[in-house]
C-alpha cells in the first residue's frame, strides 16, 4: 500500500538541503516501489517494502549517514491523511494559511500548551495531528508552532492544506494502480 513519507524541516532556509531525485534514488535502493516526491520539502510517496513505520526508521538513519543530518519522517497511508484532513476544525478562508501538522504521536499532558501564546491565530490537536489556522499567513505568525510542538514534547512537520490536498490526490491516484 502507498504511504507518504513526511520529513521534517528539510530544504528550508538553506539548511538540512535533501535533493528530491537523490531521496527517490535512496527510497528505491531500500525497496520501496511506485516511488515519487512532490515539491522540494521532503514528501516522499511510495510502496514501501514491508513495515512502513519500518522503512520510515530506514530513511531516517540513511539520510543521516549519506547527508550528515537527522530528521524525523512521519508516515501516514492516504485514509490517515485525509481523515487528518477533513478534521480540520478551522474555516479554511485560503488553504495556505491552514496547517496540517502530522505528529510522531499523540501529546499527553496539553496543559502548558495553553500558555503558549497565539494572538489570532489558531491551533487544536486532533489524535496525532496538529491543526493550525493562521490569521495573517504562516509569515507573519503570532503562533510559533515549533515552541508549541517543544511544549507539548512531540514533533511535528507543517504542511499547508495545498500541499496537502495535493498529496492525497496523489495517493489515490497511486492508489488506483495498486492491485
Amino acid at each position: 500500500m502507498t504511504h507518504v513519507f513526511l520529513f521534517r524541516a528539510v530544504n528550508v532556509g538553506g539548511t538540512a538541503k535533501l535533493p528530491m531525485a537523490e531521496l527517490r534514488t535512496l527510497a528505491a535502493e531500500l525497496g520501496a516501489t511506485a516511488v515519487q516526491t512532490y515539491i522540494a520539502s521532503g514528501n516522499l510517496i511510495a510502496v514501501p517494502p514491508g513495515d512502513p513505520a519500518a522503512f520510515a526508521v530506514q530513511l531516517q538513519e540513511q539520510v543521516e549517514a549519506r547527508f550528515g543530518f537527522r530528521r524525523e519522517v512521519i508516515v501516514r497511508d492516504a485514509a490517515a491523511l485525509r481523515a487528518a484532513r477533513d478534521a480540520h476544525p478551522f474555516t479554511i478562508v485560503d488553504p495556505s494559511h491552514s496547517f496540517l501538522v502530522p505528529l510522531t504521536s499523540a501529546p499527553v499532558d496539553l496543559t502548558a500548551a495553553a500558555d503558549v501564546p497565539s494572538g489570532d491565530d489558531q491551533w487544536a490537536l486532533v489524535g496525532s495531528d496538529l491543526h493550525v489556522r493562521y490569521a495573517h499567513g504562516a509569515g507573519r505568525a503570532e503562533l510559533d508552532v515549533a515552541r508549541l510542538l517543544r511544549t507539548l514534547g512531540v514533533v511535528g512537520t507543517a504542511r499547508n492544506l495545498r500541499t496537502v490536498d495535493a498529496l492525497v490526490a496523489l495517493l489515490d491516484r497511486q492508489a488506483v494502480t495498486e492491485p
